[in-house]
This record gives C-alpha cells, sequence and structure tokens, in this order.
C-alpha cells in the first residue's frame, strides 16, 4: 500500500462521516467513515515511520588523493 492509498481512505472517511447524510438500515455510514480514517491514519503513521527507517542519510566520502611525484633524470 502507498502513502496515496492511505490519504484516500481518509478523505473518503470524511466525506462518508460529514458530507452525506445517507441512511441504510443495515449499514451507520457515520461508523464506516470514522473506520477508514482512523486506518487511513495509522496508515500514514506506519508508512512515514518505515520510510524514515530506510531513508538513513551517509554523509559523502572525501575522495582519496595521492601525490605520485616523480623525479624523471
Amino acid at each position: 500500500m502507498r502513502l496515496g492509498l492511505f490519504i484516500m481512505m481518509i478523505a473518503v472517511g470524511a466525506i462518508l462521516t460529514f458530507a452525506t447524510d445517507w441512511e441504510l438500515d443495515a449499514v451507520d455510514l457515520d461508523l464506516v467513515g470514522l473506520n477508514l480514517m482512523a486506518v487511513g491514519f495509522l496508515g500514514t503513521a506506519v508508512y512515514t515511520s518505515v520510510l524514515r527507517r530506510r531513508r538513513v542519510v551517509v554523509p559523502p566520502v572525501d575522495p582519496t588523493v595521492t601525490e605520485d611525484r616523480r623525479d624523471l633524470l
């Protein structure tokens, strides 16, 4: 799963919770929206923490310069 999917879950959950007034007999859409938002927030937090762990910045190594001096006769 990518980060975009988690953000989309948050958006769809917010739309179901706050922007719709549909009523179904067997499904509470407010609860479904809250669950989608919760999973989206948790997924975003876990995904970004895993990415932070993978992206370790290694400082560049200075190149080793060797001087080759030959005395020419």
